[in-house]
């Protein structure tokens, strides 16, 4: 039984801009096939090797696998869907899945888009996709049919149908990650030069705002063991010399027991590497006190969901924290001595030059090391889409990658959004290189800046920032020339609303009432850490 993986070769000028990223899913994905004894097992990084599908045909050949398994965010959907339709025209006999988060709620589209492809997984993948190559492996796929596999999608007598969801993986320390399946020289971030992994330390959320999907994906929020997630960043360094992680998680900081102890463990087994995390203003605030022993543990960037100048955009995102918070939040995390990025979401229907001036002020005021602006992105599955309605115009999902503006403003035109979208880049950053990064005095902070300077100033001379170079511009003179190559051959439709309310049906998440309870138990497991803290630098206190 021979698996072949593939990465699906979509750019956008997006995250690159700080290196080739490696796909971390593959790595979960692989370790779980293999503990299980499905050994046989290839990966092609069509993204990172930028791949052509005639390329990717030929490795196939060469290959001849039993199973050709794609993933797909949103914006890589019709990349994926031409690579295994190549697939399958070149190997009839092969079963072709899918997995990711377009197709795990939009399955009903993709399915008539691509029948060629044989099943979608839906949610998290490791657990399912092996029950897939079980039934494949003895014989019941073919005999019994897709439908004795729970948790995925597929195509019967010209009809859709979805099985019954498989329940998500509990223990998560269950998934040990292959590491060794993917190329670690072609993965590299551009602001230290070093390698960079991508490992979980939990899965889900427990928020629900409005334009993420994260939380009704992974339909749980689970936490790893702390220890056991060491051994893996230990393991990355040791074998792999990765020098640099960041987290996948949507906020690591939740479980605040949890993440004391992964800290407390970097710090014992001193592996010198340093890391970020995406994480929440409030956790950034419960934790002030905190925030010395995250930086002692190689914390030293935190990127944070500002999302919005205006109180009202917040509101709309349900984010639930105030201007004032985020202003807070960052002035903690630069006194801690940790690199600070906010955040900001323009580019929907309400946007003027007025709000966007404004979240340059803020940027400003607040004064984060780094500022991001990207283009809202109302993912097809998220409640924001659907509160939109027809304010959403554009369908075609391989834009749907945050630096197209998909949404268009009632004040602006697209281009107009765009220009002063970069008129903000080019007086933050102007400020930051010649005013503060290089006169920053703690050393690593000033070398991760200027590192993270460098990877702006490449991605620009190359044009690949925020795709300049695909829509054509140039800067405010070319506004007029800038085409974001919406028209095409092929013909977007609107999502039906209806059938991916279907979709969701028995797709049963939780969020909240498990977390508030932890949240209340943080505090005393953080006046314990503060405890243990002082003690290390005072020494215990004298008994009496």
């Amino acid at each position: 039984m021979r698996i072949v993986l593939i990465h699906p070769n979509y750019h956008s000028g997006g995250a690159e801009i700080a290196g080739n990223w490696p796909p971390a899913w593959v790595a979960y994905l692989a370790g779980y096939l293999k503990h299980a004894g499905y050994t046989d097992l290839c990966f092609i990084d069509a993204m990172t090797h930028h791949l052509t599908d005639e390329q990717v045909r030929e490795r196939l050949l060469a290959l001849q696998p039993d199973i050709v398994g794609c993933t797909a965010i949103t914006p890589a959907i019709y990349k994926a869907e031409a690579l295994l339709k190549m697939a399958k025209e070149a190997l009839p006999q092969a079963v072709t899945v899918l997995g990711g988060i377009h197709g795990t709620f939009m399955y009903p589209q993709v399915l008539k888009e691509a029948p060629w492809i044989d099943a979608i997984v839906r949610g998290e993948g490791e657990q399912v996709f092996l029950n897939l190559v079980r039934a494949v492996d003895d014989g019941r796929w073919r005999s019994e049919g897709p439908g004795v596999v729970h948790g995925i999608a597929y195509r019967q007598d010209g009809k859709v149908v979805a099985t019954p969801a498989e329940p998500p993986i509990q223990d998560l320390d269950r998934v040990a990650p292959d590491w060794g399946v993917l190329e670690w020289n072609k993965y590299i971030y551009i602001p230290m030069g070093v390698r960079v992994a991508i490992p979980n330390f939990a899965r889900g959320c427990p928020f629900t705002c409005s334009f993420c999907s994260q939380w009704k994906f992974w339909r749980d929020y689970r936490v790893r063991d702390p220890i056991k997630v060491v051994d893996e960043i230990e393991t990355l360094v040791r074998e792999h010399q990765v020098g640099f992680f960041i987290l996948a998680d949507e906020e690591p900081t939740i479980h605040r027991k949890k993440f004391i102890a992964f800290c407390e463990e970097l710090i014992r087994r001193d592996l010198g590497v340093l890391w970020g995390i995406n994480t929440r203003v409030t956790d950034i605030l419960r934790d002030e006190a905190l925030l010395p022993l995250f930086r002692r543990a190689g914390l030293v960037h935190v990127s944070l969901g500002t999302e919005a100048a205006a109180q009202l955009k917040l509101d709309r995102f349900h984010k639930e924290t105030t201007v004032a918070q985020n202003k807070k939040a960052i002035a903690l995390l630069r006194e801690a001595g940790i690199v600070t990025e906010a955040q900001f979401i323009v580019g929907l229907e309400n946007e003027t030059a007025e709000t966007l001036e404004e979240t340059y002020q803020m940027a400003r005021d607040w004064n984060p090391d780094m500022a991001n602006w990207a283009m809202y992105t109302p993912w097809p599955f998220s409640d924001l889409f659907q509160e939109l309605g027809d304010k959403v115009e554009v369908f075609d999902f391989e834009k749907y990658n945050f630096v197209t503006p998909i949404m268009k403003p009632d004040a602006m035109d697209r281009a107009e959004l765009l220009d002063r979208v970069m008129h903000n880049y080019r007086r933050f950053f102007m400020n930051k290189a010649f005013l503060q990064y290089p006169w920053t005095k703690d050393r690593t902070r000033r070398r991760y800046l200027m590192g993270c300077l460098k990877a702006f100033a490449k991605s620009g001379f190359q044009r690949s920032f925020y795709d300049l170079g695909r829509v054509g511009y140039w800067g405010p003179q070319s506004k007029g020339k800038v085409d974001f190559g919406f028209a095409g051959e092929r013909v977007h439709a609107r999502p039906d609303a209806e059938a991916i309310a279907a979709a969701d049906e028995g797709w049963v998440t939780m969020h909240g009432p498990k977390i508030a309870k932890r949240r209340r138990e943080g505090e005393a497991i953080a006046a314990e850490a503060l405890a243990r803290m002082t003690e290390a630098v005072d020494g215990p206190a004298a008994t009496p």
